[in-house]
């Protein structure tokens, strides 16, 4: 089922944040994740998210979106065209395992719920739980490459999160450390991870 919408005009990366920040509270919160390992989900959820608002809030073509994101064309369509009701029975309701892009559907279940709620303009989500689990980095990174052309070397992402603290650490520590080239958004923020965890 695709999401129809006119193009609001507003914060991309504020709303891609609160449909990410919605999703992370439709999968039972971020305890949830945590208790079982699925923290790998995040960098999925966050790529989904913002094609799900730059396909309904931007109205940006999937040719747009995978340039903006580094992620191919078919990619961004699989995440905008997934079925989000099949997702949400194999998630919620132990369903048979949906075969559509889980992340995809839960992003546009997350996108769908805030548009009914009439909470996409609003910030009532609270980031505080993101910040406490020490993973509100990766929707902060998100938004520094955003528009970005991957795959991506070391002197142009140093550029985009210069000055960026990600838990504690000076981005460019981390970028020092990671090999290149990354080839899209979900590599990098996957490559983060593993050198926060060294």
């Amino acid at each position: 089922m695709e999401i129809i919408s006119k193009p609001m005009g507003g914060n991309i990366d504020e709303m891609a944040e609160k449909v990410f920040m919605e999703s992370i509270r439709i999968l039972g919160g971020l305890k949830k994740l945590v208790e079982y390992r699925n923290l790998t989900w995040l960098p999925s959820l966050a790529e989904a998210a913002y094609v799900v608002v730059l396909k309904n809030e931007a109205a940006k073509t999937y040719s747009e979106i995978a340039r903006m994101l580094g992620i191919t064309e078919q990619t961004a369509k699989n995440i905008a065209t997934a079925d989000e009701e099949k997702v949400k029975n194999y998630i919620m309701e132990g369903g048979e395992k949906a075969n559509e892009h889980i992340a995809g559907g839960i992003a546009k279940l997350a996108y769908r719920t805030l548009k009914q709620r009439g909470e996409l303009d609003k910030i009532e989500l609270k980031k505080e739980e993101v910040e406490a689990l020490g993973i509100d980095w990766a929707v902060h990174v998100l938004a520094a490459i955003k528009g970005m052309d991957f795959p991506a070397e070391k002197e142009a992402l140093m550029e985009r999160l210069k000055g960026m603290s990600i838990m504690g650490k000076d981005a460019r520590e981390i970028l020092q450390a990671i090999e290149y080239p990354v080839k899209n958004p979900a590599e990098l923020l996957h490559k983060i991870k593993e050198r926060l965890h060294d």
